[in-house]
């Protein structure tokens, strides 16, 4: 029963927050007409002292998870070059909304996503403010909250593609980014 007035409040102030949004988005569409682009992103910083930045991956089922940290939230997340976005679930935005990490005007609007099992799914577009791996960070990447309290972490091509050359050690369960 908690659990299910848990999620009626939770569908309840991500629909306000979406709706409020919607109000918003002639006001914003007019202060930027298109979306943010890869040469709007700021590139990785790196660090200084070294070229490479290497990451230990933890193997868990099967999936190999790394650490980050998100508007300055740790959390690990499954590195999955086959997902088009980050994306996190309704547990993880509402941890991040109510930190203040992620704000109203983070949230874009909506989007349909197809899942590994094909099904076809609803989600909602929002944007990162940062991307922390290792010493190298990205800032307004586009994310996505699939709508279930029990979605996985995945690190997609949103941010990896921006990170630009990226090995894999399985011997060593490690990721290097170049």
């Amino acid at each position: 029963m908690k659990y299910k007035l848990f999620f009626v409040n939770l569908i309840i102030i991500i629909s306000f927050t979406l709706s409020s949004c919607e109000n918003q988005a002639g006001r914003r569409e007019q202060q930027r007409k298109r979306p943010i682009t890869s040469a709007q992103r700021s590139k990785p910083i790196k660090n200084d002292s070294k070229d490479k930045t290497t990451i230990k991956m933890i193997e868990k089922g099967g999936v190999y998870e790394i650490p980050c940290k998100i508007n300055g939230t740790s959390m690990n997340f499954i590195f999955d070059t086959g997902a088009s976005d980050i994306t996190i679930s309704l547990t993880e935005a509402m941890f991040l909304y109510k930190q203040g990490t992620l704000k109203d005007n983070d949230f874009l609007g909506t989007q349909k996503y197809q899942i590994a099992n094909g099904a076809i799914e609803e989600g909602t577009v929002i944007n990162l403010s940062t991307v922390k791996i290792g010493d190298r960070i990205l800032h307004n990447v586009k994310a996505s909250i699939i709508h279930n309290m029990e979605a996985p972490l995945l690190l997609g091509q949103s941010a990896l593609r921006e990170y630009g050359k990226i090995s894999i050690d399985y011997t060593r369960n490690e990721i290097t980014f170049e």
